[in-house]
């Protein structure tokens, strides 16, 4: 099983006609279908982008997808909205999936999925603007992951949460991809990836010079 592999090596790139869709299964049908069916539709109609996290440039190990959304003001709590314009609707990014493929468990990569995802975000919102991230979470047990990493459950919509841009420009220091397409990871240097996003919990905001200082990069 590649999750079992040492040897296994990872990368993000941009969803593809070589990836093999119709294999991948996390478990939940609806994430599985959208990335089967319906994934490569919306990258062609510009509706969303995809990128995946694969060994080979053919198997699937995780994906993600982003596209540009807005929320209603007042449904953001009044701390956070008091600080942003008074306008009717926030700009925001929207995670709109998140899945990690059963073959690849128990080696926390939806972390990594979802820290590259939020530096993917940081970045975009330079070029056009985005005050929020946002994200449906399919059931508790995916609303407690991203509660994880400081996610605010929108009280108005159940399992929607968002985190403030501003808050994740304090999590990367140098607004580059975590795990650039062009580099690799170990399941070693995984490991030490993710004693970085601990330092995340423990209010670290340096999180890439650490993680690129331990892989020695």
């Amino acid at each position: 099983m590649p999750g079992k592999e040492e040897t296994t090596r990872l990368h993000f790139e941009p969803l593809g006609p070589a990836h093999d869709r119709a294999a991948f299964s996390c478990g939940v049908e609806g994430l599985d279908n959208y990335l089967r069916k319906r994934a490569g539709q919306d990258v062609r109609k510009r509706v969303a982008v995809a990128f995946v996290l694969t060994p080979d440039g053919k198997t699937v190990a995780g994906y993600y997808t982003l596209s540009q959304y807005s929320v209603e003001l007042d449904a953001i709590p009044d701390g956070l909205a008091a600080k942003l314009p008074k306008y009717p609707f926030v700009s925001a990014t929207l995670i709109g999936r998140l899945a990690v493929s059963n073959e690849f468990r128990s080696q926390r990569l939806g972390e990594l999925l979802l820290m590259d995802a939020l530096n993917r975000c940081l970045s975009g919102s330079k070029q056009v603007a985005s005050a929020v991230v946002i994200v449906d979470a399919k059931d508790d047990r995916a609303t407690a992951f991203y509660k994880k990493y400081g996610f605010i459950e929108i009280p108005k919509t159940p399992k929607r949460l968002f985190l403030p841009m501003a808050t994740i420009e304090k999590l990367f220091s140098k607004p580059e991809p975590l795990v650039d397409p062009d580099d690799v990871l170990t399941p070693a240097e995984a490991k030490k990836v993710r004693h970085g996003m601990e330092q995340i919990k423990a209010g670290r905001f340096k999180l890439w010079q650490d993680v690129k200082h331990e892989l020695g990069r």
